[in-house]
């Protein structure tokens, strides 16, 4: 009787361990599906991003996974909870990652549940098209010196901004910055007709200022700024407009014609006619064909001066450097080659540039989206026709709202970058409007916005 009373013991523990087996089985499920990088459904993908899908539990892979990017068969690696995959991204491209249910297994072998698909989108590199938009694509992002030697006013102090200093230049360049634009007027500098002799210590001064970004190894754009009370864009004047812009640019031109191509000549400004009803919403059909003339008549007298000058690159504007259609559309080019289109772009001007009625808030989608539209525009006018693009100035007015400025200097670098624009931010010395460094102790006012400036560049 022992041995059978041990025998049935040991048949029913035999069963109860069979059966905790079974249950056992029953309790372990598929791996289940956690977090991919990139996202489901992500845009602006880096090409430069790996590829990682990560489970619940550890995962080993099946030799024959199967495994496709766009119905292309990839490399993959299981590591611990992760499935990392091999696969080359290009840029401005759909993706579609297909896991199928047999192609991952936990420990106890037990398959996905159902095949795991992982939708993206790459973001759009810019690759520039000739030795043209090359040059402006190495430009970078840049700064301007505003409101110091551009004053309408013999000192350069006038408008509360210290002497330019090497200093100042140097800050600008450590911050990362690789373009500086020196704003000139120079109506106050001159002589009258009929030789409009520009004075030698004001051109030996924006020489001095040039040189701080040359010799920090800076692209240097020179211009004549405000100097609206003799660019008159009217048929009436420009006979004598043109005259008198072709004997001031053949002077500059003279004095920098040995400097190689780092320094860059910007015919005008935001030349338009002052007053007028459509001073800033593109001009008239006269007036912008009065400032395609006089971009001809500079263009002529910078190339005559010989030397480098009959290659450097030549920044031409829009009427008032309005980045709106009429004008963009109005803008003929003159006969030459190294031309680069300059624009100015305060956008959305309520945001941006309105000093009263103005917003402080910037981000959503559809105001994404319509910057988008905003810079699209000159890839559909110039650079889809190989013209490089300059924005000249850009920026947003300080109203306490730091995170929504960097938001938004953050995208339309990275919108302006991504097309092949040089963005150059306009900077006017005070930290109440758009000065972001402090020109006289040369700490950063507002660093965060730099930061994001710069660092778009290096992305």
């Amino acid at each position: 009787m022992l041995k059978i009373g041990i025998i049935c013991i040991v048949a029913i523990q035999l069963w109860a361990c069979q059966a905790c087996s079974k249950e056992d089985d029953t309790k372990h499920s598929a791996p289940v599906f956690k977090s991919s990088l990139p996202v489901n459904g992500s845009t602006d993908v880096d090409v430069n991003t790996s590829i990682e899908v990560t489970f619940d539990e550890v995962i080993t892979l099946s030799s024959n996974h199967g495994i496709t990017i766009n119905n292309i068969v990839v490399n993959a690696e299981a590591s611990f909870t992760k499935l990392l995959i091999d696969a080359a991204l290009e840029s401005n491209t759909q993706y579609e990652l297909v896991i199928p249910n047999g192609a991952v297994v936990n420990t106890f072998g037990i398959e996905l549940e159902e095949t795991i698909k992982i939708s993206f989108t790459t973001k759009e590199v810019y690759e520039p098209a000739d030795e043209d938009m090359l040059f402006v694509a190495n430009m970078g992002v840049g700064w301007n010196l505003g409101n110091t030697l551009d004053t309408k006013n013999v000192d350069e102090t006038q408008w509360g901004n210290p002497l330019a200093t090497k200093e100042l230049i140097d800050a600008i360049k450590a911050k990362g910055f690789k373009t500086l634009r020196v704003p000139v007027t120079w109506q106050y500098h001159m002589g009258s007709e009929p030789n409009y002799t520009i004075e030698a210590e004001w051109l030996n001064r924006v020489e001095e200022v040039a040189n701080y970004g040359l010799d920090n190894d800076m692209n240097v754009i020179i211009n004549i700024h405000h100097d609206e009370e003799w660019l008159i864009p009217t048929y009436a004047e420009i006979e004598r407009a043109k005259s008198q812009l072709a004997k001031v640019w053949t002077q500059i031109a003279e004095r920098f014609k040995d400097y190689d191509n780092t320094l860059i000549f910007e015919t005008l400004n935001e030349t338009r006619l002052k007053g007028s009803a459509e001073e800033w919403t593109g001009g008239t059909p006269e007036g912008r064909d009065c400032i395609n003339q006089l971009h001809q008549a500079a263009v002529e007298a910078i190339r005559a001066t010989g030397g480098n000058n009959t290659g450097r690159y030549i920044m031409i504007s829009s009427y008032a450097a309005s980045s709106a259609s009429v004008a963009i559309n109005g803008l003929v080019l003159p006969q030459s080659e190294k031309l680069i289109v300059s624009v100015h772009n305060y956008f959305p001007y309520k945001f941006a540039l309105a000093e009263t009625d103005y917003v402080t808030s910037w981000g959503t989608n559809a105001e994404k989206q319509a910057m988008d539209a905003e810079l699209e525009r000159l890839v559909d006018v110039f650079i889809s026709k190989g013209i490089p693009v300059v924005m000249g100035e850009w920026g947003s007015l300080h109203h306490n709202n730091i995170e929504d400025r960097v938001r938004h200097a953050a995208y339309f670098v990275n919108g302006c970058l991504q097309r092949g624009i040089c963005p150059v931010w306009w900077d006017n010395g005070s930290s109440d409007h758009f000065g972001i460094i402090d020109r006289h102790s040369y700490q950063w006012v507002y660093p965060e916005i730099a930061d994001a400036i710069v660092n778009a560049q290096n992305q």
